[in-house]
């Protein structure tokens, strides 16, 4: 079953979660005669992915699935061989091959007024007319947070722009526009979207809750909106989920969902760091054979990494909510120290392409803080 994201995804611009200004610049980008590059910015949850994919049905039709190619630059920075897989998807011809991706036009945008199938409204209320003697956009090259991609992987892209996109748009979706260059920023229309306000969340969760039949406990929207922090698709999952398990009838319920999940591992991460447990191994047998996992601090981060999918963003913000709270006891001082901590890590997030090092390296200021306040074991 798709999920509520997907299933209620905007399909006009008007219906977008941003302000009118922004939907009113991603229509005229959308609508001109010669599209411009687009740098879509914003936090997590704001609505970059929808925007793009609106553009893109708007700017290539209703084939627009088959010429759009979608990079997730993220996921580079966790494979081996990550710079092999980015000059395969730019050059899909090989290495030897003159083609790329960007110089590659498509017979889809001459003929799609023929496109069978249903197509649905386009995203502004009409089609975008193609010019007569103008070569029109055929292909879109997405590239989804590209503030990943770093600074070897850049000037490849800002080759194709100048030389080879005469059909071509690239769109770039970023949290930190400053770790994109120069050089392809200023070849790009920058439209950055704000947090979404809380009562836009409200009523959205609010219309969706009713479209899908679903009755929430007084209160529980404007709950979710709050522990959604500004972050549209948090909230939608966070209802999604709720109504799964069953858990929107009582407003309290919110509370055991967060708790049961991301905010008791960063607690007991910073329990463990506090006492010197950063890194900790654990032997289990699985079948016949017996497995070293990763324990302390260390595991903590590696399950909310892994099983609940956080962004190192993410983890922060569970950490800062943590430390602000009431439930995790600690001194003042000690408190600042780990906040003036947490605030360097955050900093230093911006500034790398690999963002675990970063808070490993705040775990392990955590654990010297905790030895210094006579908490840590040994």
């Amino acid at each position: 079953m798709a999920s509520w994201l997907s299933t209620h995804a905007p399909k006009r611009f008007d219906t977008l979660a941003a302000p009118q200004k922004i939907r009113d610049q991603l229509t005229r980008a959308s609508l001109a005669g010669d599209p411009p590059h687009l740098l879509i910015t914003g936090p997590a949850g704001v609505g970059k992915t929808a925007a793009w994919r609106l553009v893109a049905r708007q700017v290539l039709g209703p084939g627009w699935k088959s010429t759009c190619h979608v990079l997730q630059a993220r996921d580079l920075s966790r494979q081996a061989g990550a710079m092999k897989k980015f000059e395969e998807f730019l050059r899909p011809g090989g290495a030897t091959s003159s083609d790329t991706l960007a110089s590659r036009t498509s017979l889809d945008a001459f003929d799609r007024n023929m496109w069978s199938g249903e197509v649905g409204e386009a995203p502004c209320g009409k089609e975008t007319e193609i010019q007569f003697g103008r070569a029109p956009v055929s292909r879109l090259i997405v590239i989804e947070d590209a503030d990943h991609l770093g600074d070897r992987r850049q000037p490849y892209l800002r080759r194709m722009m100048e030389s080879e996109s005469h059909t071509t748009r690239f769109i770039f979706t970023a949290r930190a526009p400053s770790r994109i260059i120069d050089a392809l920023r200023s070849r790009m229309q920058h439209i950055r979207i704000p947090v979404v306000p809380t009562e836009k969340i409200i009523a959205t969760v609010n219309k969706v809750t009713s479209l899908e039949k679903i009755t929430l406990a007084d209160g529980m929207a404007a709950d979710i909106a709050h522990v959604a922090a500004g972050n549209l698709r948090k909230a939608l999952f966070t209802t999604e989920l709720l109504a799964h398990r069953k858990m929107t009838n009582e407003r309290n319920r919110l509370y055991d969902l967060v708790a049961a999940s991301t905010l008791q591992h960063a607690r007991r991460m910073l329990e463990l760091a506090l006492r010197g447990r950063v890194i900790e191994w654990r032997w289990e047998k699985q079948g016949s054979r017996n497995v070293k996992n990763l324990e302390g601090a260390m595991g903590q981060l590696d399950e909310m990494m892994g099983a609940h999918a956080l962004d190192a963003e993410d983890v922060i913000h569970q950490i800062h909510m943590e430390l602000i709270g009431t439930r995790l006891m600690l001194p003042t001082l000690l408190r600042n120290e780990i906040l003036t901590s947490l605030a360097e890590c955050d900093v230093g997030l911006r500034r790398t392409i690999h963002p675990r090092i970063q808070i490993e390296n705040f775990l392990h200021q955590v654990s010297e803080a905790g030895h210094r306040h006579g908490l840590a074991i040994g």
